[in-house]
C-alpha cells in the first residue's frame, strides 16, 4: 500500500512539468503556424521572426530539460561514518555522547557549518555528516549538495549539479515570453482587424499568455541573478549558514566576479549554454577569510581538485 502510495505521487508530481510542456507546445504551434504562417504578410519579417524564434526555443527547452534531468548531487562516501563509529553512533542513546562521536569523525572533513545550537549537521535518513550547504528534500528523500530548493515545475531539486541549468533555463524563457510578447504585439493591436480565423484568437490569448509568464518569471530570475551575486542560495537567504563562531549570511560570498563564476565557471564562452562549467564538487565550499574563528585557521579546502590552506 505504501509503495502504490509513493508511486502515485512520484507520477502526479509529473502535472507540473505536463501542464508547461502543454503551454509550450501551444505557444510554438500558435507562433510559427498561426502568426507567421498564416498571419504575417511580410516574406522577410517572417523569416526573421522565426529564426530569433527558434534560437530561443531550443536554448529555453535545452536548458529546461537539462534542469528536469540532472540528478541533485549527493555527499561523497568520505562524509559516511566509519563502521564503528556508525554502530557506536546507533547503539548511543544520549545526544551529547552522540555529537562527540560526530565531532571526533568531522575533524578530518572540511566541514565548517553547524546547526543553530552548534551541534554538527548529521542526517539520519541517509546516515552521512551533511557537508556545507547541504540539506535534506524530504520530496527526493535525499540529502542534496548546495540546496536550493524543490522545485515542482522541474519535478527535480534545484540545487549545486543543475542550478546553472536553472539559472539558464529561467533566462531563456524570460527572453523566450518577451520576444513573443514584443512581436505579436502589433497583431494584438490590430486584432478587430484581423481576418475572422481561429488564427484572430491564437494571437490574443498568446500575448496575453506570453505577457503574464514574463511578469512572473522576470522576478524570480532577478531574485536568483541576486542570490548568485550573493553566493547565497535560497534556504540560505531565509536562515543565514551557521558557522562554528555564529551564523554569517555572507560566509560564502567571496565577492561579485567569484561568485558568478563558482555558478558558472571561469570560462565566460560557455556562460550562456547549459553545459556544465561550475566550480568544484559540491562537497566543500571557500568561506570568507575574515571572522575565522581559529579552529579554521590554516585547514585545508578542496576547490577544484586542488587543496587551498588559510592562513592567518
Amino acid at each position: 500500500m505504501l509503495s502504490l502510495l509513493r508511486c502515485c505521487q512520484r507520477s502526479l508530481a509529473w502535472i507540473p512539468v505536463i501542464f508547461i510542456n502543454l503551454v509550450v507546445g501551444w505557444s510554438y504551434y500558435a507562433y510559427v503556424v498561426e502568426l507567421c504562417i498564416l498571419t504575417i504578410p511580410n516574406n522577410a519579417e517572417k523569416i526573421s521572426y522565426l529564426v530569433v524564434f527558434h534560437l530561443f526555443f531550443v536554448m529555453f527547452i535545452w536548458s529546461y530539460w537539462k534542469t528536469i534531468c540532472s540528478r541533485p548531487a549527493n555527499p561523497s562516501k568520505e562524509f559516511c561514518l566509519p563502521k564503528v563509529d556508525k554502530e557506536q553512533y546507533e547503539k548511543e542513546e544520549h545526544p551529547d555522547t552522540q555529537q562527540e562521536i560526530l565531532k571526533k569523525v568531522v575533524v578530518g572533513l572540511p566541514v565548517y557549518t553547524r546547526t543553530g545550537t552548534g551541534a554538527v549537521r548529521y542526517c539520519d535518513h541517509c546516515l552521512v555528516i551533511k557537508p556545507d550547504r547541504c540539506h535534506h528534500c524530504s520530496t527526493c528523500d535525499m540529502c542534496v549538495l548546495k540546496m536550493d530548493h524543490h522545485c515542482p515545475w522541474v519535478n527535480n531539486c534545484v540545487g549545486f549539479s543543475n542550478y546553472k541549468f536553472f539559472v539558464l533555463f529561467l533566462a531563456y524563457s524570460m527572453l523566450y515570453c518577451v520576444f513573443i510578447a514584443a512581436t505579436v504585439l502589433q497583431y494584438f493591436i490590430k486584432f478587430w482587424t484581423l481576418p475572422d480565423t481561429h488564427a484572430k484568437f491564437h494571437v490574443l490569448f498568446l500575448f496575453f499568455v506570453a505577457a503574464m509568464f514574463f511578469i512572473s518569471v522576470l522576478s524570480l530570475f532577478s531574485y536568483h541573478l541576486w542570490l548568485v551575486g550573493k553566493n547565497r542560495t535560497t534556504i540560505e537567504a531565509f536562515r543565514a549558514p551557521v558557522f562554528r563562531n555564529g551564523p554569517d549570511k555572507n560566509g560564502f560570498s567571496l565577492g561579485f566576479s567569484r561568485n558568478m563564476a563558482e555558478v558558472f565557471g571561469d570560462q565566460k564562452k560557455y556562460w550562456m549554454f547549459p553545459i556544465y562549467s561550475s566550480h568544484g564538487d559540491g562537497n566543500s565550499f571557500v568561506t570568507r577569510l575574515v571572522n575565522l574563528d581559529p579552529e579554521q585557521i590554516a585547514v585545508g579546502l578542496q576547490v577544484n581538485g586542488k587543496r587551498l590552506f588559510m592562513v592567518s
